[in-house]
């Protein structure tokens, strides 16, 4: 999900859908449908050969993608949706249940990202990375006493045209919500309105850099004294310059990212077994140590961080803190308005 990197639609094939894969020819298929970079593909192969099977995965840029995708038609038996877009799956109907008597390693998952608002029970999805977002910086550059201020530092004139946003509108409505007091996932339209002046006012006092794909590459350049990215992006960016640093403010958006199953999956007991396979230990490190992002799997978390993470405080973030908050789904009305304010705030 959190990948700012720009991808494609693709499919990666890994033997002919016509002859099946491994050596049995089995005819057994499985299609994912995940997020860009998101997965150390040579897992697929292994999990192909031990399974005797055939995964067609495909990858998509957003949650709106992929809903779109599925609303056209196209059927899938796995994919990896956000927190508020599962809510969103789950009320339409388009999940079936997880058999957690089938998932042997889920025992291996960390309590503090199971029983999410948007899943209670975790009836239809299985956590697969999470983290937050928070605000990388130059250590160099950023005098770190100005983050007593929390968010209200990409508001700090001192760093005036020196700084990333994240090109999104949830997330920047979240933070100026966020240093305002507010919930997130607010439907006030008195809170919403005062969100977006808080906006208007840096876009005004500040001249930010609305980010996309190329922010991580700029930051690790150090291009910009500070940038909006979420916690795996900002992992990456300081395994790569030690001068990086990430700060999580005290109130922010916690997110998660989950497997689920679609209604229109047949091979069940196949799907299971793909997500129990991300979920062993020694595959969930291979995974996080390849894309960066944390694993909520407790054993090969621990190995990361006392390991190739270690002093990397972006692969680490908080977890479970009762003032952070996950993304709601919202309503047509209500994310229709969101994205009227927001393209006002970027019309300059």
């Amino acid at each position: 999900m959190k990948k700012f990197t720009c991808v494609l639609m693709c499919a990666v094939l890994m033997l002919s859908v016509l002859s099946g894969c491994g050596s049995g020819g089995s005819d057994r298929t499985l299609k994912v449908y995940s997020w860009g970079e998101y997965l150390d593909m040579d897992l697929l192969d292994e999990f192909e050969e031990m399974y005797d099977c055939e995964v067609i995965y495909e990858t998509y840029d957003s949650n709106e993608t992929m809903y779109t995708k599925l609303q056209s038609g196209e059927e899938y038996d796995i994919l990896v949706p956000s927190d508020y877009m599962i809510e969103r799956l789950i009320k339409e109907d388009y999940l079936q249940e997880v058999d957690w008597s089938l998932l042997t390693n889920a025992d291996g998952l960390s309590e503090e990202v199971l029983d999410m608002p948007f899943d209670p029970g975790n009836q239809y999805s299985v956590p697969f990375f999470c983290g937050t977002v928070g605000i990388v910086y130059d250590s160099t550059v950023v005098d770190e006493a100005d983050f007593d201020a929390g968010w209200e530092i990409l508001r700090n004139t001192k760093y005036a045209g020196n700084i990333y946003m994240y090109d999104s509108e949830r997330d920047s409505f979240m933070i100026a919500l966020k240093a305002l007091g507010y919930s997130m996932n607010t439907t006030d339209r008195a809170e919403i309105d005062e969100a977006y002046e808080w906006l208007i006012n840096q876009r005004d006092t500040m001249n930010p850099v609305y980010a996309g794909d190329d922010v991580i590459d700029n930051m690790i350049s150090g291009n910009k004294a500070m940038a909006v990215v979420y916690s795996g992006d900002g992992a990456y960016i300081m395994s790569e310059n030690e001068n990086m640093r990430y700060f999580e403010p005290e109130e922010t958006n916690e997110w998660q990212d989950a497997m689920v199953i679609t209604k229109n999956c047949e091979d069940t007991e196949l799907a299971h077994a793909y997500m129990n396979f991300m979920l062993d230990p020694d595959n969930a490190y291979a995974n996080s140590l390849e894309v960066g992002y944390t694993t909520p799997v407790t054993e090969a978390y621990n190995k990361l961080k006392d390991g190739e993470y270690a002093g990397i405080d972006a692969y680490t973030p908080t977890m479970g803190n009762p003032n952070n908050e996950v993304f709601e789904y919202q309503d047509t009305e209500t994310k229709q308005y969101f994205a009227d304010l927001w393209t006002k705030v970027k019309a300059y």
